[in-house]
């Protein structure tokens, strides 16, 4: 099974501007993110695909395997899937560009569910945590999702879900962490779709795939991820460094 990764690389951040171009530990946040992908060992190649020439260039004289996007794109998985359609392989992990500290464990739970799936039952695979914190559960930047008795996703929502009329304090709840391993077909399928009406309403654009039958399987991680979306993040990742 060929399995190779991609990091959707969109410059023009809305909360912090060039992020992917800053510093970290003497190199690019997409460079550092890029080199960390490879260093796992799990795929057989790693891509960056952009919209930006200047990540492009730099990755470039880097000698990194890296794509221009032709169109504009609303998401990082309409951007990977357009460089996906003209790529021979079974199997996509979407590596966000901003998350430079790869958890290998969690991506190998990830991956090695699609060799396990024989009969091609999984379309998507991605990852949970547990939270018991009523702030996170009532914030709506914090997704939850809620899985049948196969971890297969029922719903992903910015509500609390599910709602705990018992009150008991027993009721778990779980927040999506958004890492995605696709099989290719189900991500050109995803391109090729139109937005679906819960998609639009919570602005989460894996009920696309949920509104289209497709299969998300759930795997719980401990991994938190450390995104870097502001400029306390970038000073926290370069103490890390």
């Amino acid at each position: 099974m060929k399995v190779i990764a991609m990091i959707p690389a969109r410059f023009d951040s809305e909360r912090l501007p060039g992020k992917l171009m800053m510093d970290l530990g003497g190199e690019p946040l997409i460079l550092r993110t890029y080199k960390n992908a490879l260093k796992s060992k799990l795929f057989d190649k790693v891509y960056v695909i952009t919209d930006s020439k200047l990540i492009y260039d730099c990755l470039k004289d880097s000698e990194a395997l890296v794509f221009m996007s032709v169109k504009k794109h609303i998401s990082g998985s309409d951007r990977i899937a357009e460089f996906a359609s003209k790529t021979s392989t079974d199997v996509i992990v979407n590596i966000q560009g901003d998350e430079p500290f790869i958890d290998f464990k969690s991506l190998s739970k990830l991956i090695n569910l699609f060799k396990k799936d024989v009969n091609s039952e999984i379309d998507l695979a991605s990852l949970m945590q547990k939270i018991s914190s009523a702030d996170d559960i009532a914030n709506p930047n914090v997704v939850k999702v809620i899985v049948d008795s196969n971890s297969f996703a029922i719903y992903f929502s910015r509500s609390p879900i599910p709602y705990d009329r018992t009150e008991d304090n027993k009721t778990l709840f779980f927040k999506h962490i958004g890492v995605y391993a696709f099989r290719k077909k189900s991500l050109i399928d995803f391109y090729n779709s139109k937005p679906t009406p819960l998609e639009k309403s919570e602005k989460l654009e894996q009920l696309r795939y949920l509104e289209n039958g497709k299969k998300i399987m759930m795997v719980e991680t401990n991994y938190n991820g450390l995104g870097i979306d502001t400029m306390d993040d970038l000073i926290n990742a370069r103490k890390i460094i």
